[in-house]
């Protein structure tokens, strides 16, 4: 069984438990025409992930049309489902049972939805019901009245070439991606951009990419992290394409909005569809261009099964709809950098003279120099010579701080032995809210008035590390009389006026200055690439990259400083050299074999389950190259520190991983055999369900 190219059988019946209730044979007068209606099913249970077939009834024959919304009888339960396609006949060897009802007339399934969530569900191991739950909004009926009434009227969209592509003149290979998109071609790129703000941003060069491939006639399908982004995005569009033209499919704005812009593309009243990740989805007609900004963010990184990336399905529908293709940051993941090499993407860059014009200068308080002027500058939480910048900078405007943790003191030390101070109830980590707030717990919120140290008994705490909070607090006493801005956790801002201030920020929560920030502060550097993952060097260089881009070049006084080691993360900054960087990390990773130089799958849950599923993998007839897998585990999940000493705790009760890392060439089969496996244990229930991840980041 398979999907897609992997898995055809997500959409082909086959013989697994679960069938419709069978109607009895003296039923009501069927359609003339095609009276059988194949049906997929919202369920996200593996062995009922395949259509089953309904009669249709002649009342029902001129509104039950493929893509429709239905109601069905199911093991005397209504279940919800679409309707895929109308045939004349069925496999099935009993009478059919009837359509129940159609919910509604309007087909918002398209067939190109159908066969990219298909495409998605093979891929990633999942269920078509699981994917078209976030390509398909929830139904509001007075939306739908407003389409079937004929109130979604079109809107006059100019379609003369774009004007406004200056910036895309001073990178490699900018213009001709242009070109070739304004003559109706679909190039594949990988866009490095400079800047984050003004009209050389990426927000205005995504917008001019967009308002090019208008003007062949084709839509386009723009997807962001989050909505600080999207209004970036939504105010650069509106200087090169009526509003008219635009939907925003962000789930933020509420259902009744989003379901309205959804019909708007499908309906062809809107050509461009912007918005966060169910927008990678949305029905736009004639879809000439995809997009994908800042694919590095884990907010790409759909939170429900299958757990698909916002990435790989602009890849997949790109290939699927012969659409072009633009993957921008600031940065180059190594995801990116391996399409790059592969010749599957062309690279987009600014030459070194365009670098050296535009960027800002970085300095680093860990080399010799400054080593040599502030001897004290590696222990330090604000060196000299960040503070010099500071200072500086705040003669001609903002100037922000990026730190590493939210809240005041985030974690607690014993001061004796210096061990983490952790909760008596729980052993979570305690922390501190603010000057005069009591220790509590972060996981249970208990407070900890007598805390005494386990290790060492120790009554006395001190802070084992700065939050926002805190750097605020402290920044506003070094800076007397200056304004301090705070940017994290629940009270993010998307931008900061242009007068001196110092604008405190968590990782990922920038605000932007429309002219750009006089100087930049990265602190914590270390904090961030010592976490154990992966990925921290890769992801700390991400987010390093995007607040520099927010700096005014170094030609208008534009100064980064950063408070970390000299490692090869740090060199990329300094240098500004992004797809270096990515170029390292992939050598390493193919050295080591590891993601993205082959597929992971995670295989999550009780130990007794993920043994079975293993085992039932691992001697199924469908995986021949089973041999060539390696495996990692099973292994705990996590050791908390009330089992810490404890092996049969940790055999017993700590759900268990194994990993199996996948080359592409094997990616397919064993994929089919994995869906194969997990369909079967759900219909013979002979095991627990686990968590199964195709891919995950979180998971090395």
């Amino acid at each position: 069984m398979a999907g897609h190219e992997a898995q055809p059988s997500l959409l082909q019946p086959s013989l697994l438990q679960g069938f419709p209730d069978r109607a009895p044979v003296n039923g009501p007068p069927l359609a003339a025409e095609n009276p059988v209606a194949r049906v997929v099913l919202e369920s996200s249970l593996p062995h009922l992930d395949r259509p089953f077939d309904y009669s249709v009834p002649a009342e029902l024959a001129e509104v039950a049309a493929p893509g429709v919304r239905v109601k069905v009888k199911f093991n005397g339960q209504e279940l919800n489902g679409y309707i895929i396609e109308r045939r004349a006949d069925s496999d099935a060897a009993a009478p059919l049972s009837t359509l129940h009802k159609v919910v509604s007339p309007v087909a918002v399934l398209t067939p190109a939805a159908l066969e990219l969530a298909g495409t998605v569900a093979g891929r990633y191991v999942g269920s078509l019901s699981d994917v078209l739950r976030t390509a398909i909004p929830p139904r509001v009926a007075k939306v739908e009245k407003e389409l079937l009434a004929g109130d979604f009227e079109a809107g006059v969209v100019d379609l003369k070439p774009a004007t406004d592509a200056h910036a895309w003149a001073s990178y490699g290979n900018g213009e001709p991606y242009l070109q070739h998109l304004a003559k109706g071609g679909s190039p594949k790129a990988v866009l490095t951009a400079l800047q984050g703000f003004g009209p050389g941003g990426w927000p205005a060069m995504v917008a001019s990419a967009v308002a090019t491939v208008r003007s062949s006639g084709r839509g386009a399908v723009v997807v962001v992290p989050d909505y600080r982004d999207l209004e970036q995005l939504e105010a650069a569009l509106a200087n090169v394409l009526p509003s008219s033209d635009v939907a925003r499919l962000t789930a933020d704005d509420g259902q009744t909005p989003r379901y309205r812009n959804f019909l708007r593309l499908l309906s062809g009243t809107a050509g461009v569809a912007i918005g966060t990740r169910s927008a990678a989805y949305a029905p736009v007609r004639d879809l000439g261009l995809v997009v994908c900004w800042d694919d590095g963010d884990d907010l790409h990184i759909e939170q429900r099964a299958p757990y698909a990336h916002t990435r790989e399905v602009l890849l997949l529908r790109a290939e699927q709809e012969n659409a072009a293709c633009l993957m921008a940051s600031h940065n180059r993941s190594t995801e990116l950098q391996r399409l790059v090499e592969m010749q599957w993407a062309v690279p987009i860059e600014a030459p070194r003279s365009t670098v050296r014009a535009t960027a800002p200068r970085v300095l680093n308080t860990a080399d010799s120099f400054e080593q040599e002027r502030d001897p004290l500058a590696r222990i330090a939480r604000l060196p000299g010579a960040a503070w010099r910048a500071a200072k500086e900078g705040l003669e001609r405007g903002p100037v922000l701080v990026q730190v590493a943790r939210a809240g005041y003191a985030p974690s607690l030390v014993c001061e004796t032995c210096r061990e983490l101070a952790r909760c008596n109830a729980c052993q979570g980590p305690l922390a501190v809210n603010s000057s005069s707030a009591m220790p509590a717990c972060r996981w249970c919120s208990t407070p900890a008035p007598q805390w005494r140290c386990m290790h060492c008994s120790g009554t006395r705490l001190r802070r084992g590390a700065a939050g926002v909070m805190r750097t605020a607090e402290e920044l506003g006493r070094a800076f007397p009389g200056k304004a301090v801005v705070t940017s994290s956790g629940e009270h993010i801002k998307a931008t900061v006026p242009d007068a001196p201030a110092l604008v405190v920020a968590t990782v990922g929560a920038e605000p932007v200055a429309s002219n750009g920030y006089a100087a930049a502060l990265l602190l914590d550097g270390n904090s961030l690439l010592r976490r154990e993952n992966l990925r921290a060097g890769e992801d700390t260089v991400r987010r390093w990259f995007n607040a520099a881009s927010l700096v005014k070049p170094a030609s208008q006084g534009g100064l980064v400083v950063i408070t970390a080691d000299d490692t090869a993360a740090t060199g990329a900054l300094l240098r500004w050299d992004a797809a270096g960087f990515a170029s390292r990390e992939l050598a390493l990773r193919k050295e080591l074999q590891l993601p993205p130089a082959v597929r992971v799958a995670s295989v999550t849950g009780p130990r007794a389950d993920v043994v079975h599923f293993s085992d039932a993998l691992e001697t199924s007839a469908h995986l021949a190259s089973i041999a060539k897998l390696r495996k990692a585990g099973p292994a705990p999940v996590q050791l908390s520190a009330s089992n810490q000493g404890s092996a049969a705790a940790v055999e017993n009760d700590a759900d268990v991983r194994t990993l199996y890392f996948i080359p592409y060439a094997d990616a397919a089969e064993t994929t089919r055999a994995m869906r194969a496996v997990k369909v079967a244990n759900a219909a013979k229930r002979t095991s627990g369900p686990v968590q199964l991840r195709l891919d995950g980041v979180d998971v090395l």
